[in-house]
C-alpha cells in the first residue's frame, strides 16, 4: 500500500497515565519520548494508529 507519501508525526502530550493500547500505538508509530518527530509511511494502519491517539500527536504531511 505504500504509495510514496510520508506523515511527520510528533508527540505533543505525554503518554503518562493513558490507556495501554494508546501507549502501545504510539510507541507503534516509533515515538519514544515528547516532542520527537518521527516520520512514517501514509497506510491505512498507521493512519489508524494516528486517528485513535490524534489528541497526543501532531501530523504533518512531509
Amino acid at each position: 500500500m505504500a504509495n510514496g507519501k510520508r506523515l511527520q508525526v510528533t508527540l505533543r502530550r505525554s503518554t503518562n497515565g493513558r490507556v495501554y493500547k494508546h501507549r502501545q500505538c504510539v510507541a507503534g508509530l516509533g515515538l519514544r519520548r515528547m516532542h520527537q518527530t518521527v516520520t512514517v509511511e501514509d497506510t491505512p494502519e498507521n493512519r489508524g494508529m494516528i486517528r485513535k491517539v490524534a489528541h497526543m500527536l501532531e501530523v504533518q504531511e512531509a
